[in-house]
């Protein structure tokens, strides 16, 4: 769908927020907290981005953008087109983090534009009266975003790690002291998110929730396998040097896809038959065992074929 950016504002160094609003006599989909959009930013260019603002409110979305220097592409094209007035091209809200509303006590630990997901959460819980607290570590004051909006909404800790006498967020005394039954909730950079994990292997299952921004993923480039496309029967090889969605793309099959690090869940396909090689952050585990899914975009084959259903 369509929409239009009516405000860019600063929120850090860095870090911009973009409001998008609906067209004339349109109106833009509910969302619930640790929703997402994908934002098609030009050809083959195809990003994810949080919504921060407060579920019920309606009549705009908001996201924030941090313009990584070193990145592939998207918040640079993002940082130096967009202008107020443009018409964005937008995904429907997807929700692969979503917040658990019955828990007696929430958890929200924060690693830098990790927070964005964390604010509907916020605004939600305080609206049912539940009790949470959030966590949130940044290198310094000038690159924390929403720092203003945050503080004085309830149970908030902000440490700063990279100034003379800041203090690294203490991770595990955070989920140590967290109630058995608490849901906890994490997204930052893929280090905090892998410590996170390890930290609360032996909490109960299902209460512990990440969302990776970007990923250190090694993609699949290997080659040498084919693909078997179960609803058109097309067979495509995939050759050495390229990933799997490089080769459907290639062959004018249309996957949508969106991070091409496996952390968003947007090129998720069905696999009917063969042994995947999986590469993403976003697949628990169980999944990952059963084999019955496969991230096109950083993922291959252990096996000469695979057959996926498309």
């Amino acid at each position: 769908m369509r929409a239009r950016l009516r405000t860019i504002r600063w929120e850090a160094e860095g870090i911009n927020s973009y409001i998008l609003e609906p067209l004339s006599g349109e109106t833009l989909p509910a969302f619930t907290p640790g929703a997402h959009i994908d934002l098609q930013l030009a050809p083959g260019l195809s990003r994810s981005y949080s919504l921060v603002n407060d579920p019920s409110v309606r009549d705009y979305y908001e996201i924030a953008v941090h313009h990584a220097i070193d990145g592939r592409g998207g918040s640079r094209h993002i940082h130096e087109t967009w202008r107020a007035g443009d018409i964005l091209e937008i995904s429907e809200p997807k929700n692969n983090f979503p917040l658990e509303e019955s828990a007696e006590h929430t958890v929200l630990i924060a690693g830098g534009i990790g927070v964005t997901p964390m604010l509907p959460m916020i605004a939600r819980l305080n609206a049912l009266g539940r009790s949470w607290s959030l966590h949130y570590v940044a290198a310094t004051p000038e690159r924390a975003a929403y720092v203003g909006r945050i503080e004085g909404l309830g149970d908030v800790t902000i440490a700063y790690d990279g100034i003379e006498g800041g203090q690294r967020l203490d991770l595990e005394g955070i989920v140590d002291a967290a109630p058995a039954d608490a849901h906890l909730y994490c997204c930052g950079p893929s280090g905090m998110l892998d410590a996170f994990v390890a930290l609360c292997a032996d909490r109960p299952k299902g209460h512990a929730h990440i969302e990776y921004f970007s990923a250190d993923t090694e993609l699949a480039t290997g080659g040498g396998y084919t693909l078997e496309l179960a609803r058109s029967g097309q067979t495509i090889a995939v050759e050495e040097g390229e990933t799997m969605l490089d080769a459907l793309l290639g062959a004018g099959i249309d996957v949508g896809f969106a991070c091409a690090e496996g952390v968003c869940g947007t090129c998720r396909v069905g696999v009917l038959d063969g042994v995947p090689d999986h590469r993403d952050h976003f697949l628990t585990e169980e999944e990952k065992e059963s084999n019955t899914a496969i991230m096109v975009c950083c993922s291959g084959s252990r096996t000469p074929s695979l057959t996926l259903d498309l």
